[in-house]
């Protein structure tokens, strides 16, 4: 029998508690107000003590994209002055990493933001990312990452729902507690946020940060079908909890993974019988078959994992009690304020390589440089791997130069005309064991090499005599069009 929400709401009343809108279940279409997606729930606050071990999330909604009460795209809210609507929409790099092609970009707006809140808004927005960073393999791979701010402006200062459920403000995205009658899920205007995330130059990942101390987030793990980027994680600025909760979704929306929580005493979520899952944290498999058929995360079994003891095969996640596994007893996706596991964490990298290239110049835009700089994407040290380069002039390998950031050209013996420097990157980290992730983490980048076009306040004979680089234009694979 397909479960709809009044069987659920019936078994909810029995059970006590839980989520009324379960993955796979969508809203009846009478009710439909017009174009839904898929958000997750953030689980219950830390600091309840009854839910200090509970689960990251509790489940799926189907809420609108959109929502009436919110300033309609593309105009500023009623009741801004002209000051403050010309900062509206303004756009900053707070996280320069290099050319937007080259890395993965992360574009941060807030809601609830008046005017004189906008530098409140850019501390928030460094806070919050300063809180990713606590985070591996955040922390490791932290230089693949641009951050963008959007400012946003809002007519009131705050958002709806908080501290009441009966608080209605008037917000640029919209942005209320209470979605879908819970209080902690926290929904926003993805129609208005993309009209925000339009004015970045890229954007992977989005981020809405709600002027709030009150618990809450969601996640909009959908790519998104007009801007392309993988998902929006809403948090509350002022709750140190709250990013606990994005960094969880972006397991999703980046890691592509599942939860790894179940949901006791639904009856639907009991016993899963279904075909393998397409998450890399989530099988049907026990340890024991895994290793015989060699698929999943099999590479990892035995080994010691951040998130406490060894990675094996754990009963129970992806919401059902029984018939799948997880990589470990406990991990991010399954509880806050965890690690990812180690499987979790390839599948974050592998995420990250998605958007970021492992090779690629410090600055494109740079013109007749005397010498090549690599931006690595790491550093190369014993406890993550190495990171390995080699440099090829005109297809020779310049093997003085192995393992190096930079290449000075006028040690080089380059003769007239035009020549190809090229440096190809590997990150062998050691967090990666998967041959087809593994494949991404390989990268190359070049450099039309020539004398004569140098500047910089020398003579003309000299400048005629120097050797000179000038970086090619980005082109990352699978990024065309975006």
């Amino acid at each position: 029998m397909r479960l709809t929400q009044r069987h659920l709401r019936r078994i909810c009343a029995v059970a006590g508690a839980c989520t009324l809108a379960l993955a796979g279940l969508s809203a009846p279409a009478a009710a439909d107000p017009g174009p839904r997606v898929r958000v997750e729930v953030p689980g219950p606050a830390s600091d309840d003590p009854a839910a200090a071990d509970g689960p990251a999330g509790s489940g799926y909604r189907y809420v609108p994209r959109s929502f009436p009460r919110a300033p309609a795209a593309g105009l500023t809210p009623v009741g801004l002055t002209s000051a403050a609507g010309g900062a509206d929409g303004r756009v900053t790099k707070v996280i320069d990493n290099g050319d937007p092609k080259d890395r993965l970009d992360v574009v941060v707006v807030g809601d609830g933001y008046t005017a004189d809140q906008l530098d409140q808004f850019h501390t928030d927005a460094k806070q919050k990312w300063h809180d990713f960073l606590g985070v591996e393999p955040y922390r490791t791979y932290q230089k693949l990452f641009n951050v963008w701010t959007v400012d946003a402006v809002s007519q009131d200062s705050g958002v709806s729902g908080d501290p009441g459920k009966d608080v209605v403000r008037n917000t640029a995205l919209g942005a209320h507690f209470w979605c879908d009658d819970t209080e902690r899920l926290l929904c926003i205007d993805q129609r208005k946020v993309d009209s925000y995330v339009a004015k970045a130059p890229q954007a992977d990942l989005v981020i809405v940060l709600a002027n709030s101390a009150k618990y809450g987030g969601a996640g909009y793990n959908e790519a998104s079908p007009t801007r392309g980027y993988e998902g929006i994680a809403t948090a509350s600025a002022h709750d140190e909890a709250s990013s606990q909760v994005a960094v969880h979704e972006t397991g999703h929306s980046l890691g592509k993974l599942a939860d790894e929580y179940s949901y006791p005493g639904i009856p639907a979520y009991q016993q899963y019988t279904g075909p393998e899952k397409p998450e890399a944290n989530s099988s049907v498999l026990s340890a024991d078959a895994m290793a015989a058929e060699r698929t999943k995360w099999y590479r990892w079994l035995g080994a010691a994992s951040p998130d406490g003891g060894t990675v094996g095969a754990f009963e129970g996640g992806n919401y059902y009690v029984k018939g799948l596994y997880r990589p470990t007893a406990d991990s991010l996706m399954r509880t806050l304020g965890r690690p990812f596991n180690l499987p979790g964490a390839e599948a974050m990298i592998a995420g990250f390589y998605r958007h970021a290239s492992p090779a690629a110049p410090v600055d494109r835009t740079q013109r007749g440089s005397t010498t090549a700089r690599l931006a690595l994407p790491r550093a190369g040290d014993a406890a993550h791997g190495a990171v390995l380069v080699r440099w090829y002039l005109d297809g020779r390998e310049l093997r003085d130069y192995r393992d190096r950031d930079r290449v000075t050209l006028r040690q080089l013996a380059v003769g007239s005309g035009r020549h190809r420097l090229t440096a190809t990157v590997t990150d062998a980290t050691s967090a990666v064991r998967d041959p087809a992730v593994r494949a991404n983490l390989t990268g190359s980048t070049g450099w039309t090499v020539q004398r004569g076009t140098g500047s910089g306040g020398r003579s003309g004979t000299d400048r005629a005599s120097q050797v000179v680089a000038t970086p090619d234009a980005a082109t990352v694979p699978g990024r065309a069009g975006r």
